[in-house]
């Protein structure tokens, strides 16, 4: 666990440096999520065709040059991820134990990414109403997490020193833990984000480990199945 910021009397030199590195991310962050959002806003009230990154770069405050520094174009910032996700994903997953299984390292690394990046209700209900809108904009989409499974499929073939077009074990752990993540975001989202989304997450994860047991039904619907290993499905108490 990373030691505790030093009082600002003794703080290291290295931490001075840090800090404002650490504001310039914060900075960048907040600068995405004004773009992103004006983007989406516009779109969702006139359609994709009717907007501009000159209106998009406008209702952020900033200029079109800043808008295509964070994207690459308009469909890019309605659904694209951050660029740095990836690696950001990658580089936590080289730091778990060698010895882990490799679906524990997913849900692991997950789970924390969903803990330190919570949802933004509004972005996730926007994006679901373009995309709904506009379905051309689903290549683009899926494309995005294509590209996010290659890379985290590469780490976990790497880990496993295994060739990821010839093995389809990489593959397929890491479409699971990305489904799971994905199912456990679309659960937050029309359950309200009355929870936190990485509570969730580490109940389907739950689920993929006691090997999808069925839920009981709702009352009313039957009478319950009883198993042995049986675990509530996700969001379930």
């Amino acid at each position: 666990m990373p030691a505790a910021p030093a009082p600002e009397a003794d703080r290291p030199a290295a931490a001075d440096d840090a800090a404002p590195a650490g504001l310039r991310e914060r900075k960048k962050r907040a600068t995405r999520h004004a773009l992103r959002l004006a983007a989406l806003r516009l779109v969702a009230e006139r359609g994709v065709d009717a907007v501009t990154t000159d209106e998009i770069a406008a209702a952020a405050d900033v200029s079109v040059r800043t808008f295509f520094n964070y994207f690459a174009s308009k469909e890019d910032a309605l659904v694209g991820n951050d660029p740095t996700l990836g690696e950001t994903l990658v580089a936590e997953l080289v730091e778990r134990p060698a010895d882990e299984p490799p679906l524990e390292s997913l849900r692991a690394v997950l789970t924390s990414y969903a803990r330190s990046a919570p949802l933004d209700g509004e972005v996730w209900r926007l994006r679901m109403r373009v995309v709904e809108a506009n379905p051309h904009l689903l290549p683009a989409l899926h494309g995005a997490s294509a590209q996010l499974e290659r890379r985290i499929t590469a780490a976990v073939a790497e880990r496993l020193d295994v060739d990821p077009v010839t093995d389809p074990y990489p593959r397929l752990v890491v479409a699971v833990a990305i489904a799971a993540v994905r199912a456990a975001t679309q659960h937050s989202g029309a359950t309200g984000f009355a929870r936190p989304l990485d509570t969730i997450v580490g109940e389907y994860f739950d689920a993929l480990a006691a090997g999808l047991p069925a839920p009981a039904p709702r009352s009313g619907g039957g009478p319950a199945r009883t198993g042995a290993g049986r675990v509530p499905g996700p969001g379930r108490a």
